[in-house]
């Protein structure tokens, strides 16, 4: 199935649609010949290809080709307003300038965006997208269409069916484990935060034991868009954001107080900061990874 889409804005596809990409490993994401994503719909797993020439071209797979295809404008940000943001801070201000085709894309869909959420809790970028290919390829199912090599992430159903020593085989200790089966039997349930939105929809996240603010903002900033989604309790965001507006580290309280200007626009800021290019001073050797399958 094909669906040709005209934005009546400027648009950065890449930009739009990198935040969903899990390390460059990810067997659900390709950046290769336009945009290739997997995605377990409510009608089955799809696969969607997205190119932009004059217009934005996608091609969808699978059971979920048509959902997939209907949600395109959406996912590439057309539900997104940015009318009222205002840049408080040159490096902000520059970097809108510089990036007019940044939007908030929302996905639709819970699930795919929680399961590599839980999965980064508390562990360096390599851990996590280690074990979400590896859940993938050994629970996911292969995506429909001509996508070689990429699959559907496991569906709540699947992370059920998880032994322990496939866990363990996967690099995930007992604390991501236990709020991963925790949401997967909620997980119809979950969907429902798409509709709610907002604090609403991240509360709901949050009632799921092992799930908090920064996992739940983390999933609302990539199903709808969440433009005031702050990750607190992020290990490297506060010093981010510190070092690129005020030259000095910040705690979460801090960064607060520096994003309060932008309410209810708080991620947005955050967003532009990261696109900006500024980085926060290395004063220690970098964190290496565990392996829990070494235990």
């Amino acid at each position: 199935m094909r669906r040709t889409w005209r934005p009546d804005f400027p648009l950065d596809v890449g930009a739009v649609l990198g935040p969903l990409r899990r390390g460059p490993g990810d067997v659900a994401f390709r950046a290769v010949g336009g945009v290739w994503l997997t995605a377990n719909t409510p009608v089955g797993p799809g696969t969607l290809h997205i190119t932009r020439s004059d217009a934005v071209e996608a091609q969808a797979f699978g059971e979920g080709a048509e959902w997939l295809l209907d949600g395109l404008p959406a996912l590439l940000g057309a539900q997104d307003d940015d009318a009222a943001f205002e840049s408080h801070h040159p490096l902000i201000a520059e970097t809108r300038r510089r990036f007019p085709g940044v939007r908030l894309g929302s996905t639709g869909r819970v699930w795919d965006c929680l399961l590599p959420a839980v999965l980064e809790q508390k562990v360096t970028a390599i851990e996590a997208h280690r074990s979400y290919a590896q859940l993938c390829r050994r629970f996911g199912t292969p995506a429909p269409g001509p996508a070689t090599g990429m699959f559907v992430p496991p569906t709540p159903r699947a992370v059920l069916s998880i032994n322990d020593w496939e866990w363990h085989k996967a690099g995930v200790d007992g604390a991501r484990r236990r709020a991963l089966i925790a949401a997967a039997q909620v997980a119809h349930r979950l969907e429902n935060a798409a509709e709610l939105r907002g604090e609403a929809g991240r509360a709901l996240l949050c009632k799921v034991p092992g799930i908090g603010v920064w996992t739940a903002a983390e999933v609302a900033q990539r199903v709808w868009g969440d433009a005031d989604a702050v990750s607190f309790g992020d290990f490297h965001l506060a010093g981010l954001v510190g070092w690129a507006l005020l030259g000095r580290p910040l705690d979460d309280d801090g960064m607060a107080e520096v994003l309060a200007p932008y309410s209810p626009q708080r991620h947005r800021a955050v967003r532009y900061v990261e696109l900006s290019g500024a980085r926060k001073p290395r004063f220690a050797p970098r964190f290496s990874p565990r392996d829990y399958r070494a235990i």
